[in-house]
Order: C-alpha cells, then structure tokens, then sequence
C-alpha cells in the first residue's frame, strides 16, 4: 500500500484533525484517510434547500418548545454511542 508523508502540518489543523479522530473513535492515521476519500469522492455536494426542507419537517413533529439545553442532552447522548 502506498504511504504519504505529511510535512509542515498547520498546528491548528493538526488539532482540528486530532479532535475529529477521537470524535470518530479512530487514529489520526485512519481519520486522514476517511478525509481524503470524502474529499475526493464523485458524491454530489449537498444540497442547502434540501436539507432546510428536511429540518423544517423534522420541527413540526415537535408539539411543543425544545430547549436549548433538550439539544444539547441529545447531542451528547449522540456521541456516546
């Protein structure tokens, strides 16, 4: 398999790249890997209006008011799995 090596790294994306990989539950090794292939891959961008549409349908479920605090409970539950 062929091998790159990275030099002169910017500090903070070094870090940026660090905190990814421990999010991802991966080495930073692994981590650049899966960057480079989202980054190369023919996927189609995103689309905005697609994703807005998306969120605003998902809102109206809600019956009632979600607080901040509701928000960020399930984003940290989200990571712990």
């Amino acid at each position: 398999m062929p091998n790159i090596t990275l030099k002169n790294i910017p500090r903070d994306l070094h870090r940026a790249l660090k905190s990814r990989a421990k999010a991802h539950h991966r080495s930073l090794n692994k981590e650049v890997i899966a960057t480079l292939q989202i980054a190369t891959s023919n996927t189609a961008p995103l689309d905005a209006q697609k994703l807005i549409a998306e969120a605003r349908e998902m809102r109206r479920k809600f019956t009632r008011q979600v607080t901040p605090e509701e928000i960020q409970a399930w984003k940290i539950a989200g990571r712990r799995r």
